[in-house]
């Protein structure tokens, strides 16, 4: 039970369950202690008295703010990317729910944006959510909010004419200050004070490479970005004797990261492939390379820090993990040869099903084009009760193949269907 510390009234319960104690080894700490060493927890109630109120997260012990400044701290940028992954996870299970929180989000971020100057960006990077006093004035980390946007947009969901104004704001903001200045500041909540940050610079240059309509100087503010991380955050350390250089993860923590570096390679194989220009592309597979040495065999991924080699779980798994899918859409070569993967699609691939003879995926969007790396060339490919059994151009219904020196690259564009079926030989030849 949960009772309120003045007079002991109750304010609610909480189910635990699946309790254990684990068998300590002799010698350590917790040998023969009668405590248990975990559970999980179930369901809670509530009285009225304890609704919207912070009993809940402080009768479980459960974190609810920000590292350094406390309860009800919130980061404004965090909850657009976060707003921006609902919107997909929505378009993998049709649960709509997780669009209608993406637009609850998008609906106060779009209220809330104002002109900014060089001091402030249009939205906080650190606000009190209970009385909107603003805790910290910068940050550039705003491509998930631009990107929560546009989905919106597409999908003709929310306050468009508000999501737009917004947009408008955040993207001339970014032209305006940052991309003059590379002053890209803060991103993690744990730095109390000001700390310029790879990924507040890397992901912006990603998004520009992906909307380049939106920046008619793409490739020089995109060059621009990269060669700033290189400067202010390439760490030259393990580059004489292994000829590799690190990433580092911010100007205030100077210690390269597995993904900070791999966010830097995949920028730069896209801009490599997207510009022609091809100077940085070896290091950039290099860098892959070194960023996967931190990753056991059971997949633990641990900060490649000398003084702790912590698990990061945002670091070593969600954030760490993309930068190579989007290094192998852009470069096929570098996915597993011998085997059948969906490296990228202009929709939300919801069901893929690989077999040995045959791939099959649904997208959320009729209208859209996928790259594939193949074990062989197809025999058909069939989508919308048509199957095509050649290549053929991709400006309608159609297929292109790309040979390699093992199996090849397949491209398709389908407009009939959102439905795809992929054909392939018994042995690859």
């Amino acid at each position: 039970q949960s009772r309120a510390r003045a007079d002991g009234a109750i304010l609610g319960s909480t189910r635990f369950f699946e309790i254990e104690r684990w068998d300590w080894p002799s010698g350590h700490a917790r040998h023969g202690r009668d405590l248990p060493d975990v559970c999980e927890i179930g369901h809670t109630w509530l009285s009225a008295a304890a609704l919207r109120t912070a009993v809940n997260t402080e009768a479980k012990l459960l974190y609810d703010g920000d590292l350094m400044l406390g309860k009800s701290i919130t980061q404004p940028d965090k909850a657009g990317s976060f707003g921006a992954e609902l919107v997909t996870l929505y378009k993998i299970t049709g649960n709509r729910k997780y669009l209608d929180a993406a637009v609850s989000i998008a609906n106060t971020l779009a209220s809330k944006t104002q002109a900014g100057d060089s001091d402030h960006s249009p939205l906080p990077f650190k606000v009190n959510a209970l009385t909107g006093q603003v805790m910290s004035p910068y940050t550039t980390n705003w491509t998930g909010t631009l990107r929560l946007y546009q989905k919106l947009e597409r999908l003709q969901q929310g306050n468009r004419a508000a999501y737009r104004r917004s947009f408008d704001q955040l993207l001339g903001w970014l032209k305006k200050y940052p991309l003059q200045t590379n002053k890209w500041g803060p991103f993690f909540e744990d730095i109390p004070g000001w700390s310029d940050t790879q990924i507040n610079a890397t992901t912006l240059a990603w998004y520009l490479m992906e909307n380049k309509s939106w920046d008619s100087n793409w490739k020089q503010d995109v060059r621009g970005i990269q060669d700033w991380v290189i400067s202010k955050l390439g760490n030259h350390s393990l580059e004489k004797k292994f000829g590799v250089l690190t990433i580092n993860e911010q100007t205030v923590y100077a210690v390269p990261g597995q993904s900070h570096t791999s966010r830097h390679a995949s920028v730069e194989l896209r801009y490599a492939k997207e510009t022609g220009d091809e100077r940085n592309k070896a290091m950039a597979i290099r860098q892959l390379n070194w960023a996967t040495y931190f990753v056991d065999d059971d997949g633990k991924n641990r900060y490649p820090d000398p003084h702790t080699y912590e698990i990061w779980w945002t670091d070593g798994y969600g954030d760490y993990v993309r930068h190579y899918l989007r290094a192998i859409a852009v470069d096929p070569e570098l996915a597993p040869a011998g085997r059948n993967h969906i490296l990228h699609s202009t929709s939300v691939v919801q069901k893929p099903d690989y077999q040995r003879e045959r791939v099959e995926y649904t997208t959320f969007d009729k209208d859209s084009v996928e790259l594939l790396r193949v074990a062989a060339k197809p025999l058909s490919v069939s989508f919308g009760g048509k199957t095509l059994n050649a290549p053929s151009s991709l400006s309608t219904d159609g297929w292109t193949w790309q040979p390699l020196e093992s199996g090849g690259v397949l491209q398709i564009h389908h407009t009939a269907s959102a439905h795809v079926s992929v054909r392939l030989p018994h042995e690859p030849k």
